[in-house]
């Protein structure tokens, strides 16, 4: 049995709930550690993601629920903490929006990056290869290139964004049949064919590849690249079948969940027209225990959605998804990414299996 280089996963990834104040220097600690990433969403009321990395600076904002180009504002987030991060006054309620509760997804990398140079085409890297996540901007060239990620580990998810213009959230998962198939995060669309995004190849451990399509790769436009590899005990990417039932699919993933998104790929239940989903273990429910039944939609400004049809029990070693809603448990394929909560099996444990 393969036993986990990381015991405590709140060192690399945690979720933290607050409610805002409208002011600056509003301080939010508890993350256990300075974020490199963090993605944060009001959870009552419709208002849009905000997504923060320490590479592109404290400044800039993208937005996982539309298309649009990277925005400045200096009032989001004063600074990345060493137990959290502290907000600003935020006039436009990205991120502190007074009386309001939030909340935000905390990754870390290596601060603000630095050169690197193992593809064609140079960037910068804020890269952990301990957890398998990096954060990595580059310019585009318009031509065929490949661009070094720095994980040393062959990424399983890698979410792009071209923060110059108008365009979608381009997102590969190593679940997808080919290299041409495409998910969109700013969308419900099903999978698709979209030729030469990642010039139809497959990510190395040391690189990832580009077309000359805009998405991923135009010429003079800026763009910011979430890398993800797997890491046994921590975090996993992969795909299942829904059952379309009450009873539905477990999936195993050899920790307790903190976090997991998931997104219809193809199926018979509309794939098309069913929004990704977030669940965590810090917006549970209301009946406690194991029941996961708050979810969030990085494709839509929606808040927090409560009901019960559409929930999963997070077990010490995967996920039971519960409800024949089509967005998690339809007649679908979904692809899925997870970070651990805790470990199954640790590098100081005796497996939970043995006897």
């Amino acid at each position: 049995m393969a036993y986990t280089t990381i015991n405590k996963p709140t060192d690399y990834f945690n979720t933290t709930l607050y409610t805002g104040d409208g002011t600056s220097s509003n301080a939010i600690t508890g993350v256990g550690f300075q974020p490199d990433f963090s993605w944060f969403k009001t959870r009552s009321d419709a208002n849009g993601h905000t997504l923060i990395d320490s590479v592109r600076g404290i400044t800039k904002r993208l937005a996982s629920h539309n298309t649009q180009a990277e925005i400045t504002q200096s009032d989001m987030l004063e600074s990345f903490d060493s137990d959290g991060f502290t907000l600003g006054d935020d006039s436009n309620n990205y991120t502190n929006w007074s009386g309001k509760t939030w909340v935000a997804w905390n990754w870390l990398a290596n601060g603000a990056g630095s050169a690197n140079t193992d593809g064609s085409i140079s960037s910068t890297v804020s890269a952990s290869a301990t957890s398998g996540f990096s954060i990595v901007s580059y310019t585009g060239t318009g031509s065929a290139g490949t661009i070094g990620h720095g994980l040393g580990s062959t990424p399983k998810m890698i979410i792009f964004k071209d923060r110059s213009n108008v365009n979608g959230w381009h997102t590969y998962h190593s679940s997808f049949a080919n290299a041409t198939d495409l998910l969109l995060l700013d969308t419900t669309n099903a999978l698709y064919t979209a030729n030469n995004y990642i010039n139809n190849t497959r990510p190395t451990s040391s690189v990832f590849s580009l077309g000359n399509t805009a998405g991923t790769n135009g010429s003079s436009a800026n763009y910011i690249a979430y890398c993800f590899a797997e890491k046994t005990g921590y975090s996993k990417f992969g795909s299942y079948t829904g059952t379309n039932s009450d009873d539905g699919t477990f999936l195993y993933l050899g920790f307790k969940p903190a976090f997991i998104m998931v997104k219809a790929a193809s199926g018979s239940n509309t794939p098309g027209s069913q929004n990704w989903v977030i669940l965590d273990n810090k917006r549970s429910s209301s009946g406690g225990n194991n029941v996961i039944q708050y979810k969030l939609f990085p494709s839509a400004n929606d808040a927090e959605n409560t009901a019960e049809n559409n929930h999963a029990d997070f077990l010490s070693n995967g996920v039971k998804f519960r409800g024949g809603n089509d967005a998690t448990n339809g007649n679908n394929t979904y692809i899925y990414m997870a970070f651990a909560e805790q470990p199954l099996v640790g590098s100081n444990n005796v497996p939970c299996t043995a006897r």
